[in-house]
């Protein structure tokens, strides 16, 4: 009797050492830690990324970079794009820091079709529920958003089955579809009626030491080419009463365009460089201009030319 008691006891005291070296090689929370991480990895795919336009520190509507889910389906696309753009919302958690949603909260994307390149919107009543200054930016973050997926060219937006054709505060008339020529951050620089014409062009802001682009659409009497009227306004290096900037040097001169059926060639003289031994453009010169360039021509390709060589290539649905 005695013996067995001594062997239970020896057993028990087996069984508590072999908890106790359990517990030692396996610290708290290593099991639920491994099974967390494998999640993440799982479900946040931060490779993918989308332009979008929100509205930044300084009230304009900025283009920037936001992660998005790897889909392939357009419309799927689009609804993470607008939950995005939506206070409140969901998406809204990746708009990134010194900008903000548009869209007000409590809107529904009601639903939506696609065909030929062309996105219908239906939202709920709601959409309009927001300030008489913010009723155009409003309409150019959702436009600007939408057009930027390739296969997008105009939208229809409606409220409730009903198309918008006119803003309730302001009675700005709508085109019956939207597109980007329908303007960004408009500023009015014509004198006279006549011969007035609109070219949008991507100006350069920063937060918090990171850069990020702003396009404004200018309608003024210039009958120039609109790359010319571009390659003029940024060497003038920043815009009057604004933050907004450019590092295009003030000496750079545009000596000739060629427009070619999908490619735009632009000879520059050697101010173009910001370094001359080296010979190379600044990147935020790079996308001021082709940013400005797409939005204003259609072509796939831009060629940078000094002195007959080619010095840079950008294929512009690859700026992202």
């Amino acid at each position: 009797m005695l013996k067995r008691k001594v062997y239970q006891k020896i057993l028990v005291t087996t069984i508590a050492l072999f908890a106790l070296f359990l517990i030692y090689i396996i610290p708290s929370g290593k099991v639920s830690e491994t099974l967390s991480v494998k999640e993440t990895l799982e479900y946040v795919d931060v490779s993918n990324t989308s332009e979008i336009y929100l509205i930044d520190h300084n009230d304009y509507v900025a283009r920037t970079v936001v992660p998005v889910a790897s889909e392939e389906n357009i419309e799927k696309q689009v609804r993470e794009l607008i939950s995005i753009l939506t206070i409140g919302s969901g998406g809204e958690s990746k708009v990134p820091s010194g900008f903000k949603a548009m869209i007000p909260e409590g809107t529904k994307l009601l639903s939506l079709l696609y065909e030929d390149h062309v996105i219908k919107l239906n939202f709920s009543k709601e959409l309009l529920d927001v300030k008489k200054e913010d009723e155009e930016k409003l309409i150019e973050s959702i436009v600007y958003t939408v057009t930027t997926l390739k296969e997008i060219e105009h939208v229809i937006i409606y409220i409730e089955e009903e198309p918008l054709t006119k803003l309730p505060q302001t009675n700005i008339t709508l085109p019956a579809t939207l597109n980007r020529s329908f303007g960004i951050n408009k500023q009015y620089e014509f004198t006279s009626l006549n011969d007035i014409d609109d070219v949008t062009i991507y100006y350069v802001n920063k937060y918090n030491d990171e850069y990020y682009y702003v396009p404004v659409t200018k309608y003024m009497n210039n009958n120039q080419d609109k790359v010319k009227i571009i390659i003029e306004e940024l060497s003038a290096g920043s815009m009057s009463d604004t933050n907004l900037m450019s590092f295009l040097n003030s000496n750079t001169k545009l000596l000739a365009v060629e427009e070619l059926e999908d490619t735009l060639n632009l000879e520059f003289n050697s101010y173009i460089f910001n370094d001359l031994e080296e010979q190379k453009i600044l990147e935020e010169v790079v996308y001021s201009i082709c940013l400005s360039i797409e939005d204003n021509y259609d072509v796939k390709e831009v060629n940078f030319i000094v002195n007959n060589e080619e010095i840079y290539k950008s294929v512009l649905k690859t700026i992202e």
